[in-house]
């Protein structure tokens, strides 16, 4: 695919296609805006190079044109940050939204309202895609966390439009999950947590052929221990069961190295957190819920993650937004930032883990897309790549 560079932007409207979903408060305030950061070498691009810089992006899942979900706390962020005016159109498409872009000079900026304000962006309407396409003469997309999605400003908008490239920040993302991927340095190790195994099992199966160590935590281990036959106090479906012995199975011909959990963080009430133990796997009390890996389990992945030279990192070992079950999550991270690996972080919970355990610098790369990572990681093609390609052989 091409990339914003490799093109002359110079007099041109350009619609830049940003992941402005960020966290926003009851007070309309933005609680982190390392999206919006992520973003800026492209659009700073575009404006030195005096283009007319059309801005768009979703925020939320709004049903219809909800106030909360407005872009307006965004476009005064991107006032600070880029030292300019941001105004805010009152929608994405229609002739308000023209009326502004023809009245703008070059090297001038303008944010589009939220594009989920019509139900045609995430159903990929046609006749949506084709009046965002009017409204410039250049694609870009910079949304590498939504390009997992077939949506109109995602896939069918660059679809019709003459000139459909990448921003910086897609390169950035592709390239560092290339050389995971594509040709790690070895030994690599994977490390994989979160709630629900039924997410994950396609990026699993995957890494079992890429990997030399995996590493299972959080939740998602809780089957595969049960399918060794220990008894956890929980009880999964014959459907979950059978996937977690599958590939137990397949391990058993290959001379990967895979990592389960031996001990646990519990507690008698997850809210609370009024009683906490360390136990065994095998030894957690009827009634209680596994909250963090154990210190015993910490140091055993410690030993795994200390002689990897590649470690892909996605999903966290516990409920690690609770100080009283962050530990386990914490300690994983300061494992990887010590380690002299090319460490890649998968995006959404485990890299607001990274930066909670503020190992953020220490890592080599943080995706900003928790949903898309996953999909790469999964050995999945992203729709909104696949068609910057397509464009770039017609």
């Amino acid at each position: 695919m091409l990339f914003i560079n490799d093109i002359s932007v110079s007099g041109k409207a350009v619609f830049i296609r940003c992941d402005f979903n960020v966290p926003i408060d009851q007070d309309s305030q933005i609680n982190d805006d390392r999206r919006i950061r992520e973003a800026l070498p492209t659009i700073r691009y575009a404006i030195d190079e005096k283009a007319k810089v059309i801005l768009a992006s979703h925020l939320g899942r709004p049903n219809g044109y909800d106030k909360r979900l407005s872009l307006k706390p965004v476009a005064r962020r991107l006032e600070t940050l880029l030292h300019a005016d941001v105004p805010l159109a009152p929608d994405c498409i229609g002739k308000s939204v023209t009326d502004m872009i023809a009245k703008m000079k070059p090297g001038e900026v303008i944010l589009l309202e939220n594009l989920r304000f019509h139900k045609e962006e995430t159903e990929n309407g046609p006749t949506f895609a084709k009046a965002l396409a009017q409204l410039a003469q250049i694609y870009v997309n910079n949304a590498f966390g939504t390009s997992h999605r077939k949506h109109a400003s995602i896939f069918g908008m660059p679809k019709v439009m003459d000139v459909a490239v990448a921003g910086f920040l897609l390169k950035k993302e592709i390239s560092y999950f290339k050389k995971v991927l594509d040709n790690p340095v070895r030994p690599f190790v994977s490390i994989l947590g979160g709630a629900k195994l039924e997410g994950k099992i396609d990026a699993i199966k995957n890494l079992l052929s890429l990997s030399d160590k995996i590493l299972i935590g959080g939740k998602m281990a809780f089957p595969f221990i049960v399918a060794l036959g220990k008894e956890i106090g929980i009880h999964y479906d014959d459907k979950i069961l059978n996937t977690a012995k599958e590939i137990l199975s397949k391990l058993k011909t290959t001379k990967k190295r895979f990592y389960l959990p031996v001990d646990l963080v519990v507690t008698d009430n997850i809210d609370s957190g009024s009683a906490v133990k360390i136990v065994p796997v095998e030894e957690i009390p009827k009634g209680w819920y596994g909250t963090d890996i154990g210190p015993a389990t910490v140091k055993l992945f410690g030993e795994a993650i200390a002689d990897a030279r590649t470690i892909l990192w996605n999903g966290p070992m516990g409920i690690y937004e609770n100080d009283l079950f962050s530990r386990g999550t914490f300690s994983i991270a300061h494992y990887i930032a010590d380690s002299y690996a090319l460490t890649v972080v998968g995006g959404g919970d485990t890299a607001d883990a990274v930066y909670r355990a503020q190992e953020a610098e220490n890592m080599s790369f943080i995706s900003t897309g928790g949903g898309a990572a996953l999909e790469l990681i999964s050995g999945k093609k992203l729709p909104g790549l696949e068609i910057l390609e397509e464009k770039q052989n017609e």
